[in-house]
């Protein structure tokens, strides 16, 4: 076995259902992958997951109190492959995915993580779009960081690295390519890609999801040395909604030229931030809806950090 997939899951079946399909599409041979998916939904047990029967599949089950962590820890113990793929339940690879990410792997003895980019339909909702640029902000190069949506390494590189930490329950991708990176690079590549099928379209939803994620933005950064690159996504979303509570209290009490400085020291990182996608994006996304992006992300980090130190915050889905 070359390539051991594993796939954690929990709730919604459709898009499990089509990142599966991906798999088996892919155009290496089938008989070098394993699937091996571990959920948190018992009536998965029910569901035809796959109509490819040269798909080499095994779905575990696990307890709804384990982290995404500590299910993809348990799927490496299931692993015969000489290659592990993390993937989420939700995303759709390129058919040459497998092969892609191989070769970059090989490519560079130093090289130890190497990660797929994000694509979108043109037609996608301008937040969908506004994703894609923010993951796609670097192409074909070393980077610092991977998200958990597709990760391919060695399964020799996840031992020394010490596995997923089971501790967090989100920012979790993070911390374990931080680890990775003190062992090797991390590599963000053009040659193979993918769909985020859950990707956020609505900023409603995208609201309530960002506090989830922002929960365990503290307890990441236990532990370990932070870059200086990596403060602002710390410190940036707390400050701005610590200024724009400020500022209300302020006119509250009349003090109306306090306010309006405080109001404009929350307002001016928004305002960079959305210049700088802006121009990232080359222009494609209208500016106005990558301001609002903006309204809806730096409160609902700030409320998940805040949230984050008091009680863990549930998600529905994976």
């Amino acid at each position: 076995m070359q390539v051991s997939f594993i796939i954690p899951h929990k709730g919604r079946f459709e898009m499990l259902i089509q990142t599966l399909e991906s798999i088996s599409l892919q155009t290496c041979n089938q008989n070098d992958i394993e699937v091996i998916v571990v959920s948190q939904t018992p009536e998965i047990q029910q569901q035809v997951l796959s109509t490819n029967n040269a798909l080499s599949l095994s779905v575990h089950i696990r307890p709804t109190s384990e982290t995404i962590s500590a299910l993809r820890n348990y799927g490496v113990t299931k692993a015969n492959g000489e290659y592990l793929a993390f993937l989420d339940a939700d995303v759709y690879l390129s058919h040459n995915w497998v092969e892609q990410m191989l070769t970059a792997l090989d490519h560079d003895s130093n090289r130890i993580i190497c990660s797929s980019m994000q694509i979108c339909e043109e037609s996608a909702p301008p937040l969908e779009q506004i994703r894609t640029a923010l993951s796609n902000a670097e192409l074909d190069t070393d980077v610092a960081f991977l998200p958990g949506r597709n990760l391919c390494l060695k399964k020799t590189s996840f031992e020394n690295i010490g596995g997923f930490p089971e501790h967090l329950i989100t920012c979790e991708d993070y911390y374990f390519t931080d680890q990775a990176a003190k062992l090797g690079t991390l590599f963000y590549t053009s040659s193979a890609n993918y769909i985020h099928l859950g990707e956020d379209k609505k900023y409603k939803a995208m609201f309530y999801k960002e506090i989830w994620r922002g929960q365990s933005n503290l307890q990441s950064i236990s532990g370990r040395n932070i870059p200086i690159r990596e403060w602002p996504s710390f410190a940036v979303p707390p400050a701005i909604m610590l200024m724009l509570i400020s500022s209300i209290f302020l006119f509250i009490i009349n003090l109306n030229l306090l306010a309006m400085t405080s109001l404009i020291f929350a307002v001016i990182p928004v305002f960079i931030y959305s210049i700088r996608l802006y121009l990232l994006a080359n222009k494609k996304i209208h500016l106005w809806y990558i301001v609002v992006f903006y309204i809806f992300y730096f409160p609902a980090r700030a409320i998940g950090t805040f949230a984050g130190l008091f009680k863990s915050i549930g998600v529905k889905t994976l």
